[in-house]
């Protein structure tokens, strides 16, 4: 079993954390993912997870500082946590130092966290395109500015970060933004062995992972990058010497991933969860049931579920007008009846461990005029460049 990773006070065991993913890791599917974490079967009724802690971290998707600040009324529904969620982990978007400062302070005053987590690593346009996400470590000046300021007015609350490699293959900025992070005091550094450039394309690079920890041993480092089964989490940590895993698309349409991830950690003899189709369909009228309960409204919760539909039934045979009926379902009864005519005793699909989600790579990013003359000049990042919502 390996050591358990300590972010601040709070001790995780094992070592494995849910990545913030924008609309997807809200608090159902968070349930969800912690309830098969702490061990509930397929068969398990309700999903619930005990209170207290539990096993592994999961992060909320990534909250706008400005839209925190603002008390945008989605934003606070977002950074709203069951009450057997501990810790609890909010994770911001943020390029205005001072901006950043007050919702730091917000969540510490008002109670809204247990830990807070900073995104230096959202590679899509609409985000680096106003100098945030990836693109912000290439500042180095305001990197640090805005390190300081989360960590002075985090308090006791532990402040980490997680980011990519860099830009691209030209601008990489992962150690030096990593020793930036450890010299203000964060706790933690995640890393996605990936540029802003790759996406989510090509092979994610390991061995950035294994220098970071090289780089920076003061401080735990989680890796990030093509992270499939349990067997690719415990192979990164054995071959970067990483303190624990950062698992983010290989979870979507398999929130029992977690469940491997945590029988791999602790050692334990367990059989992978390779659940047949009819297991599958009871977990995805669960989590639709879970975001209509979230969102106060069945029709809403099922309409928001149907970006899962293509992650569960990745691989099983359900044809493509099928398909399409399920994906615009709009209540419990007829998702459950569109799923019932499906032949619910197909066996869990010959490939359908492997990668899912977004794939694309070697695309341009799009950054503001004249971001890459200068790594320490900040000028022309202003408060535009803080989105007004939510969700990455």
């Amino acid at each position: 079993m390996p050591t358990p990773l300590q972010i601040g006070p709070h001790t995780v065991q094992p070592p494995v954390v849910l990545a913030p993913m924008a609309g997807i890791t809200n608090a159902p599917f968070r349930t969800l993912c912690r309830a098969f974490a702490e061990g509930e079967s397929f068969a398990g009724g309700e999903a619930k997870a005990g209170a207290g802690g539990g096993k592994g971290l999961f992060v909320s998707e990534m909250i706008t500082t400005r839209a925190l600040v603002e008390r945008n009324e989605k934003t606070m529904q977002l950074v709203h946590f069951d009450a057997s969620e501990r810790p609890r982990s909010i994770q911001l978007y943020g390029v205005d130092p001072a901006t950043v400062g007050k919702a730091v302070r917000m969540i510490v005053e008002e109670d809204l966290a247990d830990h807070i987590d900073l995104n230096f690593g959202c590679p899509v346009p609409k985000v680096t395109r106003k100098g945030g996400g990836s693109a912000l470590p290439f500042k180095r000046n305001l990197l640090r500015a805005i390190l300081r300021e989360a960590v002075s007015g985090a308090g006791e609350l532990p402040v980490t970060m997680k980011m990519r490699k860099g830009i691209d293959d030209d601008h990489i900025t992962y150690l030096d933004a990593g020793r930036i992070a450890v010299e203000e005091g964060v706790t933690a550094i995640a890393l996605h062995g990936r540029t802003a450039a790759q996406h989510y394309g090509g092979t994610a690079d390991w061995d950035a992972i294994a220098r970071l920890k090289e780089h920076v041993p003061e401080i735990p480092v989680l890796g990030n990058g093509d992270i499939w089964s349990a067997e690719d989490a415990v192979r990164m940590v054995r071959r970067t010497g990483c303190d624990g895993v950062v698992v983010g698309r290989g979870c979507l349409g398999r929130p029992w991933l977690f469940a491997d991830l945590v029988a791999a950690f602790e050692g334990r003899d367990q059989d992978v969860a390779r659940p047949a189709l009819r297991e599958v369909a009871d977990v995805m009228v669960r989590h639709a049931t879970l975001l209509g309960e979230w969102i106060g409204d069945e029709s809403r919760g099922v309409i928001d579920f149907r970006k899962h539909v293509a992650w569960y039934l990745k691989g099983f045979a359900v044809g493509s007008e099928m398909r399409k009926r399920l994906a615009v379902t709009s209540s419990l009864e007829e998702l459950r009846a569109g799923l019932d005519e499906l032949d619910l005793d197909q066996p869990w699909p010959a490939g359908a461990d492997g990668p899912r989600g977004r794939t694309s790579g070697n695309n341009r990013v799009v950054l503001p005029d004249g971001w890459l003359k200068d790594p320490y000049d900040c000028a022309g990042v202003g408060e535009d460049a803080e989105l007004d919502t939510s969700g990455g």
